[in-house]
C-alpha cells in the first residue's frame, strides 16, 4: 500500500525532478522539523518514542528522495537523537550500555532501511521501463497491423484495378472500364487520407502546426467536405442545418476539413447504412458550432474518455483503421483554441460538437475589407 501511494504522490509531484542540493535541505529540514516536534512532547513520551518518531521520519524521506540525502538525514536524526534525547541530554555522551546499543542498533536500521528502499526503487523503476518498452512494442504491432491492412487495401485495388485495365482493355466495355476508374479513384483518395492522417499526426506530435487563417464559409466547408465522403451512398443519407445569416469565420480551411472529414468518416464507420447522419452549424457568442450527430447505437459510457486518444479503437469495432482521426480533429480543433467533445443523445446516437470561438464577418461587412 505505501508502495502505492508513493508511486501516486510521485506522479502528482514528480519529487524526482527536485535537485540534489534541494533533497539534501529538504532532509535536514524535515528531520529537524520532527526533532522539534519531538522534543515538545519530550516529558510526555520520553527518549525511546523519539526514537522511533525520527526513524519514521527517515523511512518517509526514503520513500521519495535519493539514497544520498536520506544517509545524511540518517545520520543526522541518529546525533540528534543522541545529544537531545539519550540521557544524559545535550551531550554526546551516553549514560548506559543499553542505550549505546540502542543508538548503535538505530543508526544501522536508519541505513539499512534508505538503502533497501533505494534499491526497491531502482528495481521499479526498471519494472516500469520494461513494461513501458512492451507497451510500445504492443502499440507499434497493432499500428503495423493496421496500416498494413489500410495501406495495402487501397494498393491491392488500384493494382488490380489497372492491371485489368491494361492487360485487358480490348475485352472490357465502356461500363467495365468506368467501374474500374471509378474503384481506382475510390481507392487513391483512401490512400491519400490514410497518409494525410499519418502526415497530420506528425505535424501534432512535432508541434509544427502554423495555421493559416482565412475568411471560410461554413457552408463551402461543409460541402466541400462532403465531396471527399465515400461511397455516393453514404453521401446520400447525410442532412445539413446550415442558418442563412451564419457569417463568416477566421479559420484554417485545409485543417477544419480534415477534422470534419475525420468526424464524418468515423459517424459512417459506426452506423448502419439505414441510419442518418445530421451536421449543423451555428454561431453562438462569437463561436462556431459546428456538430454532427448520428441515430446509431452511440458509445460505451466507459469508452467515451478514450475516443480522442491516438490508436485508440472501440472494443469490438470492425476490423481496420488507425485510430488516428479522432485523435487528429482534436488536435486540428484545439490548434484554433477550441474544444472537441463527445456525448451520447438521450434516444440513440451520439454527436460531436466543435467549438472554436473566432473572428467573424458577415458577407457585406467582409465585402468592404
Amino acid at each position: 500500500m505505501c508502495i502505492a501511494l508513493r508511486r501516486k504522490f510521485l506522479k502528482k509531484f514528480d519529487l524526482n525532478s527536485i535537485s540534489l542540493r534541494n533533497q539534501y535541505l529538504i532532509c535536514v529540514g524535515g528531520i529537524t522539523l520532527v526533532s522539534i516536534f519531538c522534543l515538545a512532547i519530550h516529558d510526555l513520551t520520553g527518549y525511546r518514542v523519539a526514537a522511533f518518531m525520527l526513524l519514521v521520519a527517515v523511512s518517509i524521506l526514503a520513500m521519495f528522495l535519493d539514497i544520498f540525502p536520506v544517509l545524511l538525514g540518517a545520520a543526522l536524526s541518529a546525533v540528534i537523537w543522541d545529544f537531545f534525547f539519550i540521557p544524559p541530554r545535550f551531550t554526546f555522551a551516553i549514560g548506559t550500555t543499553e542505550d549505546r546499543f540502542l543508538l548503535l542498533m538505530y543508526f544501522i536500521i536508519a541505513l539499512v532501511n534508505a538503502t533497501l528502499t533505494y534499491k526497491i526503487r531502482r528495481m521499479e523503476r526498471q519494472i516500469r521501463i520494461k513494461e513501458e518498452k512492451a507497451n510500445e512494442a504492443k502499440l507499434y504491432n497493432t499500428l503495423f497491423n493496421s496500416l498494413s491492412h489500410e495501406l495495402r487495401t487501397p494498393i491491392t485495388t488500384i493494382l488490380g484495378a489497372s492491371d485489368n485495365l491494361q492487360s485487358n482493355s480490348e475485352n472490357l466495355s465502356e461500363k467495365n472500364k468506368s467501374e474500374l476508374l471509378e474503384e481506382i479513384s475510390i481507392a487513391s483518395l483512401r490512400l491519400n487520407r490514410q497518409v494525410e492522417n499519418l502526415l497530420s499526426m506528425s505535424r501534432l506530435e512535432s508541434g509544427v502546426i502554423k495555421l493559416k487563417k482565412d475568411w471560410c464559409d461554413i457552408q463551402e466547408l461543409i460541402y466541400t467536405t462532403l465531396q471527399h465522403v465515400d461511397p455516393e451512398s453514404a453521401r446520400k443519407r447525410i442532412t445539413v442545418f446550415i442558418p442563412e445569416n451564419l457569417p463568416f469565420f477566421k479559420l484554417d480551411f485545409g485543417l477544419m476539413e480534415q477534422a470534419l472529414y475525420n468526424l464524418i468518416s468515423n459517424a459512417i464507420q459506426h452506423t448502419a447504412s439505414d441510419k442518418g447522419i445530421v451536421i449543423n452549424a451555428d454561431c453562438i457568442s462569437e463561436k462556431l458550432i459546428l456538430t454532427v450527430a448520428d441515430n446509431g447505437n452511440g458509445f460505451p459510457e466507459r469508452e467515451i474518455a478514450h475516443v480522442f486518444t491516438k490508436f485508440y479503437r472501440l472494443e469490438g469495432s470492425r476490423p481496420g483503421g488507425t485510430g488516428l482521426g479522432l485523435s487528429i480533429a482534436k488536435g486540428f480543433v484545439e490548434a484554433h483554441n477550441g474544444t472537441i467533445t463527445l456525448k451520447n443523445l438521450p434516444l440513440s446516437g451520439a454527436v460531436f460538437t466543435i467549438e472554436i470561438p473566432s473572428e467573424i464577418s458577415y458577407l457585406n461587412r467582409l465585402k468592404n475589407e
